[in-house]
């Protein structure tokens, strides 16, 4: 009798285990592709301001997505039901996408023109640029979702945003290996320490904002317009001018 009750389970877990796995593999590519999505983005604007503004505001991006392993220690850790349903809804950091740029407006420039495109939903911003973490953490953090097209279908999809300065970038890295080292815990006189680099790198924000400034002045618009000409073959200039002028004699 045991012998077949055991049976019995045996072969529910097994066919648990075979659902769960397609199921989980097909969950786990959504959100891949999502990254895939949201970089894609960044690249592209990132291309569109070399091209208009002679000026990049991106200085690299780093992307995640959590393994399954964290994934369930999250759930437990928030109490989340164990369905891939719940934990769409409650796990919103599964993807993840960190933009470093070099100064502060170009973090919130950034921001902006991600969230306004048309099929990027914001679900939650955060700015702790503006408003720091008690421990000094700055950086903005945008909560979005973005539709994966798949051959069912597009399916949306949330990726959490990252976006600081490489001051800002620094202090979050160190920060976080000191916080880890002491398993959450640090000595007081290393989170003073931290406070005071946190202030340290908000200086040298502020002052390369300022050199920026002061070096690049006005001159952009006038040099970038002549490389936008020299860009364009003088042969395709001809063509269009021809082309022109024949639609302006045949609409007379």
């Amino acid at each position: 009798m045991r012998e077949r009750e055991q049976d019995g389970t045996d072969a529910e877990m097994l066919a648990f285990a075979r659902r769960t796995r397609a199921s989980f593999s097909r969950f786990m590519m959504e959100y891949r592709f999502a990254v895939d999505t949201v970089l894609t983005k960044v690249n592209i604007l990132r291309d569109e301001f070399l091209h208009l503004h002679e000026y990049n505001p991106i200085e690299h991006v780093t992307s995640r997505v959590k393994t399954p392993q964290s994934i369930l220690e999250k759930v437990a850790r928030k109490g989340c039901e164990p369905t891939l349903d719940s934990i769409r809804e409650t796990i919103t950091d599964i993807a993840g996408v960190r933009i470093t740029c070099a100064f502060i407006a170009d973090t919130y420039r950034i921001l902006d023109a991600l969230t306004s495109q048309d099929d990027v939903r914001i679900i939650e911003i955060k700015d702790y640029i503006a408003r720091p973490k008690a421990n000094g953490y700055k950086s903005l953090h945008a909560i979005i979702e973005v539709p994966v097209y798949l051959s069912t279908g597009a399916v949306p999809v949330i990726v959490e945003v990252q976006i600081r300065t490489i001051a800002m970038d620094f202090w979050a890295s160190l920060e976080h290996k000191i916080f880890y080292k002491y398993s959450g815990e640090v000595p007081s006189h290393l989170s003073d320490d931290l406070s005071q680099a946190a202030a340290t790198a908000e200086q040298l924000d502020l002052r390369m904002a300022e050199l920026h400034s002061e070096t690049r002045g006005a001159e952009l618009e006038v040099s970038r317009s002549a490389e936008v000409v020299d860009e364009v073959d003088e042969k395709v200039l001809a063509q269009l001018w021809e082309l022109t002028r024949r639609a302006e004699r045949d609409d007379v």
